[in-house]
């Protein structure tokens, strides 16, 4: 395994920050955040961890960079057949996409929730657009039926439509 899955460290901070502040990192997920945003969010991740013993963790490469991504799991209710369900997401910062990180970060927090959490399924949602997300997804065997498929948003936009992939405990 090339990647860690961990707790929040304040050294996190700042390249989370930066991350989120790309408008290509957040192109799918509302837009860039401010520093304020993302240190917000990372109290907020670091807390569920503290309160839950899982999460969204920080991501970092074993040998490697400290800090490079987000990844984890979480409850969502946005899914309106299926409350509560738990998601399996990451965001990492954009020097290292399309080197497998994700792929394995995302597949150790799924592992996380079958072995540890003893979920029964894990969900994973993005815009159609998305298909770098889409392809993690499939990587992880995630199964997408577009009869899963919903609109998240009020308002109408081109990230409104979301799919919806699945994957049940194996």
């Amino acid at each position: 395994m090339r990647v860690v899955l961990r707790q929040w460290r304040d050294e996190d901070r700042e390249p989370h920050a930066a991350f989120n502040a790309d408008p290509e990192v957040r192109r799918y997920l509302g837009g860039p955040r401010s520093r304020e945003q993302s240190d917000s969010s990372v109290d907020w991740m670091s807390g569920l961890i503290e309160e839950r013993g899982w999460g969204l963790w920080a991501v970092e490469v074993v040998g490697g960079p400290p800090f490079i991504g987000v990844t984890g799991l979480n409850q969502t209710d946005v899914i309106p057949s299926m409350p509560g369900a738990i998601e399996v997401s990451w965001r990492l910062g954009r020097p290292y996409w399309g080197q497998g990180f994700a792929t394995e970060a995302a597949h150790e927090a799924v592992r996380f929730g079958f072995e540890e959490l003893g979920l029964d399924e894990i969900v994973s949602i993005t815009v159609p657009a998305n298909l770098r997300s889409r392809r993690v997804m499939e990587r992880l065997g995630m199964t997408h039926d577009p009869d899963d498929d919903f609109d998240m948003a009020d308002e109408p936009s081109e990230h409104t439509r979301h799919v919806l992939y699945r994957l049940l405990r194996p």
